[in-house]
């Protein structure tokens, strides 16, 4: 028999996200519990301002829809394919088959129903049920109360009419740069005792440049750090961190020979971040061969560290820690005293968390994310040069001083190169997540691309939540040239960082300045549909520059050319699963600036159960 639904009302359905409210109780669908597992149940509740109450609602063909759950990114389905009265709706991950359809008209009095595409029945709040918890599944369409539903907008999913700034950009050169904000500015201090500031990410000024008398730094760096310098046997300093402690700022400088692990750190401070400096000490050598270490053992360069790249961070209790080293023994961690800087007595050169036997690992930098309680511990793999297959890779653990682990589940320090190699790339380079590697995006003129990337530090922005990565890079076609930049990373539904794949600019509406930064991000879900360039980081330490394809993610989910799969999107929360020649992967839209197109493009970035990166640009 036909169903007998109204035709009053063919006006297709703003897409947008929405609060779905029963006639008949007075009460919001949601998935029970804030449940985001496969096949949670769907049920009523009153109403709370929670996501898991808020559905995204898309536009499919005629009067179809998807409906996804803002606070999991699941469909609306009933489960198991039911076409039986009384059959359960539940969620489960959208792939767009007429079981996650829903034929959603107008009826009288503005309420609508919502006819399942594959069962041909409605929801229904089952037995007329009006206490909370009660469940919602399907029942032969009669109209009734209990069948009928208003929708309340929360938030359109068209996009708005911004008219982005252009952004302007002056390029600096700071080798391993390390960031910390300071009097209104985001400052880098790298090696070679070189350092920039700027105060919106995208335009750098010279600070200090050189290891020489006139670097305003330090009033004579080479005699204020002459046993750094004579120890390690060098005329230059190594990648240094600067951090704020009891109203002084703290530089932990390093000198290193180069061509073995003799080196040498300490501490100077200074009332201004920019300087001068004056020199409170050495704290701990390396590469003393044949003698006694910092340990009490005799030095030995494939299990002891060279104490180099020192970074500085605070834990949940406050309580100060130093990760650092370089190849050698690999990355070790010593805490701090929280007054003085320097490390707590009886540690010997600490605790080793990554790396050894000379594995090309260096540069770490540890940051804390309230949002998932991880430490993400950033490394840098390979050799820095050009042809040297510098990337960032990322492990994360539970304590600062771990164990740190990567997405598959080993236990970070047990990667390092086999016993007598040197610069062993194979064993390690199937560990860590993979988050950028040396790209280059087609019809860019070289532009969008980096080759070598990496010694990156990474910074929160408190009163945003937003992240952001510095590092150097080298770029196709220009040699050992090297500039530093900025972007953006987020977090996925696995709580591993996604970086996006263009550099950073702030958002501006030239024609209103005082649109929310929520305005400024939005990314609709009808803007995800057509072509985007992919890039695949994989997981290898190779010169190899890795360019593009062209995918196109169609509307309705799939996605088409090499290689094919699907695409879900939760425009809330801005998370993107994307199944990719049989292959998941979990990432976050963003809206990032194309220096070529000079225009703000939507882009993604995802990572697979195994920590392979895959970025993606609009390309139409």
């Amino acid at each position: 028999m036909a169903l007998c639904l109204s035709t009053s009302a063919a006006a297709m359905i703003e897409n947008g996200t929405y609060t779905i409210v029963s006639k008949y109780s007075g009460k919001l669908v949601e998935v029970g519990n804030a449940d985001t597992a496969n096949g949670a149940n769907v049920n009523q509740w009153p109403a709370n301002g929670h996501p898991t109450q808020q559905w995204v609602i898309t536009h499919i063909s005629g009067n179809d829809y998807s409906v996804i759950n803002a606070n999991s990114g699941q469909a609306l389905e009933v489960y198991e394919f039911g076409t039986g009265d009384g059959a359960n709706i539940a969620q489960w991950p959208y792939w767009g088959g007429n079981a996650q359809l829903w034929t959603i008209t107008e009826q009288s009095g503005g309420y609508y129903a919502f006819i399942n595409k594959h069962s041909g029945k409605a929801m229904d709040l089952l037995n007329w049920d009006t206490s909370d918890g009660a469940n919602i599944g399907q029942w032969t369409w009669w109209g009734g109360d209990a069948q009928l539903w208003s929708l309340n907008l929360v938030k359109a999913s068209a996009p708005l009419h911004i008219s982005y700034a252009s952004p302007s950009f002056n390029n600096i050169a700071v080798h391993d740069p390390s960031v910390i904000r300071a009097d209104g500015q985001y400052y880098v201090f790298g090696s070679h005792l070189s350092a920039a500031k700027s105060s919106y990410l995208n335009s750098w000024q010279r600070v200090a440049d050189g290891v020489n008398a006139s670097n305003p730094l330090f009033n004579n760096v080479n005699s204020e750090l002459s046993e750094a310098l004579n120890w390690a046997e060098t005329s230059t300093l190594w990648a240094p961190d600067v951090i704020r402690l009891n109203g002084q700022y703290l530089m932990f400088y390093n000198a290193c020979r180069g061509d073995s692990p003799r080196s040498a750190m300490g501490i100077a401070t200074s009332a201004n971040v920019e300087g001068p400096y004056a020199n409170q000490g050495v704290f701990l050598k390396s590469g003393m061969w044949g003698q006694a270490s910092e340990d009490g053992s005799v030095y030995d360069a494939t299990v002891h560290p060279n104490v180099v790249d020192p970074v500085v961070f605070r834990d949940v209790s406050n309580r100060l820690w130093m990760t650092y080293g370089s190849y050698s023994g690999g990355i070790f961690i010593l805490e701090l005293n929280s007054s003085t800087g320097f490390p707590l007595a009886g540690q010997g050169y600490g605790k080793h968390l990554l790396g050894g036997n000379h594995a090309r690992i260096e540069a770490a930098y540890t940051i804390y994310a309230p949002e998932t309680g991880y430490y993400y511990m950033f490394v840098s793999y390979g050799g820095l040069a050009a042809d040297g297959g510098y990337n960032i890779r990322v492990s994360r653990a539970t304590s600062p001083d771990g164990p740190y682990y990567d997405a598959n589940g080993t236990n970070m320090s047990s990667v390092k190169g086999a016993a007598g190699t040197i610069f062993d790339d194979a064993s390690i380079a199937p560990h860590g997540v993979k988050l950028m590697g040396n790209h280059l995006f087609a019809n860019s003129n070289n532009q969008l691309g980096y080759v070598s990337p990496g010694h990156n530090s990474a910074y929160r922005k408190a009163d945003t939540g937003q992240y952001f990565m510095f590092f150097h890079t080298r770029f196709p076609g220009r040699g050992e040239e090297h500039e530093v930049r900025v972007h953006e990373f987020f977090l996925n539904d696995a709580g591993w960082p996604v970086v996006a794949p263009l550099r950073y600019a702030q958002k501006v509406d030239s024609n209103n300045a005082s649109r929310s930064r929520e305005e400024l991000e939005a990314v609709f879900a009808s803007e995800i549909p057509g072509t985007f360039q992919l890039i695949n980081h994989g997981k290898d330490i190779s010169a190899t520059i890795k360019g593009s394809s062209d995918i196109q993610l169609n509307a309705g989910g799939s996605v088409t050319g090499n290689p094919s799969g699907s695409w879900v999107y939760n425009e809330v929360t801005r998370d993107i699963t994307l199944t990719l020649g049989g292959i998941s992967y979990q990432g976050v839209v963003s809206r990032q600036w194309n220096q070529v197109r000079h225009r703000y493009e939507v882009t993604f970035s995802a990572l697979s159960g195994n920590g392979t990166a895959v970025w993606g640009i609009r390309a139409d």
